[in-house]
């Protein structure tokens, strides 16, 4: 890393190169950037897309509004990615649509159903176990090539992405970004427009963040000085029937992407604090109360996540990349919402901030084992990170987190140990698995079946 005293020069290696979405995120918010520039080495298991987002990357840098100028450069092995790295960046789909769908869509033959699928219930916990081998090859090759690099995960299931990466290499230098708690922001920022006719950005709602990524609490939230928490009771009171939509937000079911947000008014009422993630990651960590069937859903104006739904996204990604490469179609060059990019400014020296993050639990979460990966404020500074101490939950809703908490602890000895019978005690102890044990046992075991070129060594 080489600084002056007007840009910083940075070597980022991106594994998951070849993303449709993510790496176009990140090149769009390099571009926007006048402060850093570098080289941005690209590796995937398919060479081909990683070698198409160089072409991208590159036009995208050469373009006359483009501030921050890199050279990206795609690679086939990870070790040429990681040689050199002052930032890993990771965000890779484990296996294919395929296993997706196994994930997602068998356990509907068994009445359960998943909004997403990449986190908890049964099809995130399978997720895991082939995504677990994964993490393992990165955190050896970061202890081996770039010890000092920062390492920032953007793949799910987060926790324990982030978790494997600690348990292999305990020195490494890791967190995951996760957007969810800025949607809750963006919402609250919503309200009090609705409520009171002021205008202000996210970046003035402040919150207290506490829990695990995608079932995160919000326990104070102050803007300008002002308890927010009365307002919000009369927000989640006010729109508990009908729902919310955020002014330039397409209609719930416009989109699998799309929520009314009365989940989240009524995990308030329940609870009283403000659930800080979206309506479908919020369902799954929870019993089927509102994930019973399609009909129960649709009540509580959600929707299901469907994998033909992210085949056709993803066709529509590749598209769009193929007309941009050919000069067809210009992308438009616009900041994404992420924060990745100001997290890389503040750990290089260029300001500080604090955020949301997934990080190992070090006391800033009380009552949650020590070294489990949690999602709490931090402090983010030159080479540095510093977790806010949040606190405690209240007891019923930390009974609810820790039970997740202690499952993906369970299921990450399973995946290292290559244990089906470890794994299948967190599977049944899942909340939406509300199946008897013979019926448990038969979806778990054509779900590994289903997976099995990803779990290499196991015997099942």
């Amino acid at each position: 890393m080489n600084t002056d005293q007007n840009v910083t020069d940075i070597n980022i290696a991106y594994i998951g190169g070849g993303s449709r979405l993510w790496a176009w995120k990140l090149m769009s918010d390099l571009a926007l950037e006048e402060k850093l520039a570098g080289t941005v080495k690209l590796y995937d298991i398919d060479f081909n897309a990683a070698a198409e987002n160089e072409h991208f990357g590159n036009l995208l840098s050469s373009r006359s509004e483009a501030k921050g100028k890199w050279r990206y450069q795609a690679v086939k092995t990870l070790k040429e990615s990681l040689i050199g790295a002052d930032f890993v960046i990771i965000s890779i789909q484990p296996g294919t649509f395929q296993e997706m769908a196994s994930d997602v869509h068998l356990p509907e033959k068994y009445g359960i159903y998943q909004s997403v699928g990449d986190t908890c219930g049964p099809g995130g916990l399978v997720r895991a176990l082939r995504t677990i081998p994964l993490y393992v090859e990165f955190a050896e090759n970061i202890r081996e090539y770039a010890p000092k690099a920062w390492v920032i995960n953007y793949t799910n299931p987060m926790t324990l992405c982030t978790r494997t990466l600690y348990q292999v290499f305990p020195e490494i230098k890791a967190f995951g970004c996760c957007h969810e708690v800025f949607g809750t922001q963006e919402l609250l920022v919503a309200m009090l427009k609705d409520i009171q006719n002021i205008t202000v950005r996210r970046d003035e709602i402040k919150t207290n963040v506490l829990g695990i990524n995608h079932f995160t609490w919000i326990d104070r939230a102050y803007c300008r000085g002002v308890d927010l928490f009365p307002l919000y009771r009369e927000f989640a009171a006010k729109y508990y029937e009908t729902g919310f939509r955020i002014p330039g937000e397409e209609e719930w079911n416009a989109s699998p992407f799309r929520f009314a947000h009365r989940v989240k008014f009524d995990l308030f009422r329940r609870y009283g604090l403000i659930a800080a993630a979206g309506d479908r990651h919020l369902a799954e960590f929870l019993p089927p109360w509102y994930l019973k069937d399609p009909e129960t859903v649709k009540y509580w104006k959600f929707n299901l996540t469907t994998v033909d739904f992210r085949i056709a996204r993803q066709e529509g990604f590749d598209g769009q990349r193929r007309r941009v490469i050919a000069g067809v179609e210009k992308f438009k060059l616009e900041p994404s919402g992420e924060e990745g990019v100001k997290q890389i400014k503040a750990l290089v020296g260029l300001g500080e901030m604090v955020t949301n993050i997934n990080f190992p639990n070090h006391g800033q979460l009380k009552e949650i084992p020590e070294g489990a990966v949690v999602e709490t404020n931090a402090y983010l500074s030159d080479n540095s990170i510093q977790p806010v101490v949040a606190g405690k939950l209240p007891s019923d809703v930390q009974g609810l987190v820790s039970r997740q908490v202690y499952n993906q602890e369970t299921i990450l000895q399973a995946g290292l140990k290559k244990n089906p019978d470890l794994a299948f005690r967190a599977f049944i102890n899942d909340p939406l698995v509300n199946l008897d044990l013979p019926n448990a046992q038969k979806l778990f075991h054509e779900m590994l079946r289903n997976t099995s070129q990803y779990l290499p060594g196991w015997k099942f």
